[in-house]
């Protein structure tokens, strides 16, 4: 019987041990960590072994393929032993594809933008009666949803570690929103590896099947040559003047046509409940891949017209005496932060900092100097952030923890301003993850804004 291994017990790896058990594995799953209370209970109930606490490295050794989480670096150890031992790693959206059985993959990656425009796409194929499930970075475990039920499409996001995995995965559908410099930590501090990475997603594709990409993106436009791209191509754009005979999207005076194939829909992005021009991307990029896939282009209007904002991505915590507080915790890195900066209509404060990740904070300094008052720069080493905005935000208030961060937000905060969160950096110096920083934040705001 093959052996199978998976290491980490979070979403990704307890749905992969799951599945590996349906399928007759002889499967181990090895955390080096804790796992999950409600993880464990569902390994208890199908019965996967599992430890917790490090890795007995002799049983790891001994599988005939391990199913890394994304998580888990090929720096760890335990990684660099196992590769050295010549046994196959891979991730679990290329273990969970093996099992699709006729379903198909709409895959959506990028720097920014992925979170929204899966959401998107998922509410209108599920708006629209398909049978879909959401997984892959967000929603339940791809793999877990395999194991457990049977859809006709898988809407997934995939972060470029989960891309570094795939080897024969195909995506039916794959969008592409952008690419910017992010997580250049595990790619050897180059972007040109990160690039690659997200070039990915375009692997194993074939003439039947379609690829939407921002034609915005000068990086995306360099990368195009050095693959033989047989797909469908479904470029959008706002700024550059993109054409493609399988179709495209372009934005023009606030309206969008997005075509693919034959057919085609228009959105007043007024008429929209998510704001800025990243949303319009993010739309545009939504109503390309529904349309490829084959969907009503009236119900996708209605859908992307009703979408709400995604929880920590410029998402409204109220106003209180005449200041919005706005939510952005998942702006990790610069792109993102400039374009929530873009979209802010009120004089700012703006809470940035955490865990550089080797950013170039250039691209907002426009933006800062148009728009901010104060910058509170939250995290245990504001150095660099005091430095690079010092001369172009008015105040600057260096804060080492979340609390006196948000009082001296609030503090500077005045009537008609707008209090941002939107960090630039990790969250990992003062929180668990982005998400635990946005419930932090929003948390307080309740309490004592």
């Amino acid at each position: 019987m093959k052996k199978i291994v998976v290491l980490g017990g979070g979403i990704s790896g307890y749905g992969s041990a799951i599945l590996a058990k349906k399928k007759g594995f002889d499967v181990l799953l090895s955390d080096a960590g804790r796992i999950a209370d409600r993880f464990r209970a569902r390994l208890d109930e199908w019965e996967v072994p599992y430890e917790e606490g490090g890795h007995t490295e002799e049983r790891i050794l001994a599988a005939s393929e391990v199913i890394k989480s994304p998580g888990i670096p090929d720096t760890a150890p335990i990684v660099r032993r196992i590769r050295e031992k010549g046994i196959p790693v891979i991730s679990e959206i290329e273990f969970a594809g093996r099992y699709l059985d006729g379903a198909r993959c709409i895959c959506v990656t990028g720097s920014n933008g992925k979170t929204t425009t899966t959401s998107l796409i998922y509410k209108i194929l599920r708006d629209a009666g398909w049978n879909v499930a959401l997984g892959g970075n967000i929603g339940e475990s791809f793999a877990y949803s395999v194991a457990t039920g049977r859809y006709d499409w898988y809407v997934l996001e995939l972060s470029s570690f989960q891309l570094d995995g795939m080897y024969r995965f195909r995506a039916h559908i794959g969008v592409l929103t952008n690419i910017t410099p992010d997580h250049l930590d595990r790619y050897d501090h180059s972007f040109e590896n990160y690039a690659a990475a997200k070039m990915r997603i375009t692997q194993n594709m074939t003439s039947r099947d379609w690829f939407v990409y921002s034609g915005d993106d000068e990086t995306i436009w360099r990368q195009l040559p050095k693959y033989d791209l047989r797909m469908r191509q479904l470029p959008f754009a706002a700024r550059n003047a993109v054409a493609s005979g399988a179709g495209d999207a372009f934005l023009l005076d606030g309206v969008f046509t997005a075509t693919a194939g034959k057919a085609s829909v228009e959105i007043d992005t007024a008429q929209m409940r998510i704001g800025g021009l990243h949303n319009a991307y993010n739309a545009m990029a939504a109503a390309l891949a529904a349309l490829a896939a084959g969907v009503d282009p009236g119900q996708i209007r209605r859908s992307i017209c009703d979408f709400a904002p995604v929880e920590h991505r410029l998402e409204p915590c109220g106003d209180r005496g005449g200041v919005e507080w706005i939510n952005d915790s998942k702006a990790t890195n610069v792109d993102s932060v400039w374009y929530a900066l873009e979209s802010m209509k009120r004089p700012v404060v703006w809470i940035a900092g955490g865990t550089d990740k080797g950013n170039d904070y250039g691209p907002l300094k426009d933006f800062a100097r148009e728009k901010v008052h104060t910058l509170v720069c939250m995290g245990i080493d504001n150095a660099k952030l005091q430095r690079e905005f010092g001369g172009i935000v008015p105040a600057i208030v260096s804060c080492p923890t979340f609390d006196e961060a948000m009082a001296a937000a609030k503090r500077a905060a005045r009537p008609g301003d707008v209090v941002l969160l939107s960090p630039a950096c990790a969250s990992f110096d003062l929180f668990k993850n982005y998400e635990h920083r946005g419930e932090c934040f929003k948390s307080w705001v309740k309490e004592h804004a």
